[in-house]
């Protein structure tokens, strides 16, 4: 898969304190790329350097294959977490302004702005000034703007902050619709379930250095501890239990269920399988639940963080 947008080695410092150490990832055109990382990590530093607000001590930033250059902005869409609405323009006059800006003519703008405003429902909403508006219906009209010039490369930062469940999951949807149309998208979000749902790649930064990059399902991969929740009924529970911690090594489980059955975490170690301790389990009792522990991008954010 082809890189949309590389960014190498990146240094940027604000006096004597480095927000970003020699940071480097790389984008694949058509993917959902989650940018992570705590408070104050760099992330936005980075998008910053990307959309050419400020520019990088050293390194280098290409998008497409060429080195980034004033006329690729229009080639970009960024929702900023920090909105940018001007609060006593109109909100369709504002839109127009805006996509014109962008390089799209009026009456591109004009066309373009009626799609979007039937399809949210929003039409009566043209003449309302921003001020007039709700957080989250202003967030719907910017996030219009941002994807309204049909940009490479998408860059949304906390898209989903001020929205209900719903529109949540609206703009969700709508985000997945433009990659699968063909549209690169930075995700930068503190909403693990998020990235758990839509990334395929994920950064981490933190304290200005990238600490983890790759496909999710990679690092997912790499993570993984060979733990099985297992829900078994038996007539004899300190028996199955004691012949179990012979073999694997067990320990407490707490998952939900609606039987009354023993619940363990068991690891399996080098050598055995699976299929192995699904048969030890099956001669002891009746399987109820068996499920993989597969780690959380949130369980890998803390458990990467901490580490660092």
């Amino acid at each position: 898969m082809n890189n949309l947008l590389v960014a190498e080695n990146i240094i940027k410092k604000y006096g004597d304190y480095t927000a970003l150490n020699n940071v480097s990832i790389e984008v694949p055109q058509g993917s959902i790329f989650g940018l992570l990382g705590p408070n104050g990590a760099g992330k936005t530093t980075l998008i910053r350097i990307i959309n050419q607000i400020t520019m990088p001590d050293e390194g280098l930033v290409t998008l497409d294959g060429e080195k980034l250059h004033p006329d690729h902005i229009r080639n970009i869409g960024y929702l900023p977490e920090e909105r940018g609405l001007y609060k006593s323009m109109k909100v369709g006059e504002q839109a127009l302004y805006l996509a014109q800006l962008k390089g799209l003519t009026k009456a591109q703008a004009r066309e373009r702005l009626k799609y979007w405003f039937d399809k949210f429902g929003i039409g009566d909403w043209w003449n309302k000034k921003v001020q007039e508006l709700s957080k989250g219906m202003a967030q719907k009209i910017q996030f219009i703007v941002t994807v309204l010039h049909q940009p490479k490369l998408l860059i949304f930062d906390e898209p989903f902050s001020g929205f209900d469940p719903i529109n949540a999951n609206l703009i969700k949807d709508e985000i997945l619709q433009l990659r699968d149309e063909g549209a690169t998208i930075i995700f930068a979000t503190h909403r693990m379930e998020s990235v758990e749902e839509m990334c395929d790649h994920i950064a981490l930064i933190h304290e200005s250095n990238k600490i983890l990059d790759g496909k999710l399902i990679d690092i997912k991969r790499e993570y993984k501890s060979n733990i099985y929740e297992v829900g078994l009924l038996t007539d004899n529970k300190e028996a199955t239990e004691n012949y179990l911690k012979e073999k694997f090594q067990l320990s407490e489980a707490t998952f939900k269920t609606i039987n009354d059955e023993v619940k363990y975490n068991i690891k399996i170690e080098e050598g055995q399988s699976a299929n192995q301790l699904i048969s030890h389990l099956t001669s002891k009792g009746q399987l109820t639940h068996f499920v993989e522990v597969i780690p959380s991008v949130n369980d890998i954010f803390i458990q990467t963080v901490q580490n660092n």
